[in-house]
């Protein structure tokens, strides 16, 4: 099978055997899987999305750092090829998605049936793959942790991104209102599209004030959920929008600078300081992970949500798909498929 397989950690924006210090190589060689339970399901892998996480891990950035070699890849979708014997909940063609450790970076994979989640009619099957992490993400962040209210505030940072767009929309479907921070025009167009309260290019404007005077405006006190997967120094600037009891949801660090929070200051306003790190709960909260899934599942199917994917490459062209995460080109989602990319796009 088709498979991409990390032999050395180093710079993922390098096309795969390119040369000796490629840390990808491509090899169409690659053992299928073999079934290695009574439960295991081996999934033909239609799409798999490409995540900040993926590019860090190829790095050796990662919190996780797996045993070299490795093949990457977290969130997928695709078609039950095979079951074992033990197998209830699912049969041969069957459309899922769900998320690996590792692995998603090839043709074949095999999993635990309790892993699989089932596609419902009416859901694109390559944009299901991007429900898992991303929006998952964003879902346990605002739904299960800060428990987002109609009516409330929410700033999303990094809002263009693949969790800052699921954040916003998931927000809308929740009732609040929407503030959301991207840089470029072409970003902000897109994000006012979607029906953003209010959207600001931190390249040309002042983030806090720009939020402030549509607060002001809108005769809002402030923000009541912070979702932030940037970090640096827009958290801490951010801060000075919060309302008493604001809750803050810490996702990641995509500037690459981990801000410091006065906990003084969180101890007077009584803000909620979450951090989310949505792999820990396959752990130790795998039943949240599951009910939250099949709710995004079921808002996909009904339009609720919708998945944009900017960048569709096949498995060869992965090193754009990389290249694309680092110079945050995209908008939403960057997909890696099995099929003919141009098919793919023709499609959405």
């Amino acid at each position: 099978m088709e498979a991409l397989i990390c032999r050395k950690l180093g710079d993922p924006t390098s096309p795969p055997n390119s040369s000796d210090n490629s840390p990808l190589a491509l090899s169409t060689t690659h053992p299928v899987p073999t079934l290695n339970s009574p439960t295991a399901v081996r999934v033909r892998v239609k799409a798999t999305s490409v995540i900040y996480a993926n590019y860090l891990q190829v790095q050796g950035k990662y919190q996780e750092k797996p045993k070299l070699p490795f093949i990457p890849g977290s969130d997928y979708s695709g078609i039950v090829e095979s079951v074992g014997p033990g197998v209830t909940k699912f049969k041969i063609g069957d459309p899922v998605c769900s998320v690996a450790n590792l692995g998603s970076f090839a043709q074949f994979l095999v999993a635990e049936e309790s892993d699989l989640f089932l596609v419902p009619d009416g859901c694109d099957l390559v944009a299901a793959c991007a429900v898992p992490v991303a929006y998952g993400t964003s879902h346990v962040a605002l739904v299960h942790r800060a428990q987002l209210r109609s009516g409330q505030v929410l700033l999303v940072l990094g809002a263009a991104g693949g969790v800052g767009l699921a954040a916003v929309q998931i927000g809308k479907v929740c009732g609040a209102t929407v503030v959301a921070v991207a840089r470029g025009a072409e970003k902000v167009q897109f994000l006012k599209s979607l029906g953003v309260d209010h959207v600001i290019d931190s390249s040309k404007e002042n983030v806090i004030e720009s939020a402030k005077g549509f607060l002001k405006v809108r005769k809002l006190k402030g923000v009541d959920v912070l979702y932030d997967p940037v970090g640096g120094k827009l958290t801490k600037e951010s801060l000075k929008l919060l309302n008493w009891g604001a809750q803050i949801l810490i996702i990641g660090f995509v500037s690459g600078e981990v801000p410091v929070i006065p906990v003084n200051i969180a101890l007077v306003k009584n803000w909620t300081i979450h951090g989310l790190y949505w792999g820990s709960y396959r752990t130790h909260r795998a039943g949240v992970l599951e009910d939250s899934l099949k709710e995004l599942l079921s808002w996909l199917a009904s339009g609720l949500i919708t998945i944009h994917m900017s960048h569709i490459y096949n498995l060869s062209e992965v090193n754009l798909a990389f290249r694309a995460i680092q110079d945050r080109t995209a908008i939403g989602k960057v997909m890696v498929v099995f099929d003919d990319p141009r098919t793919v796009r023709s499609k959405l």
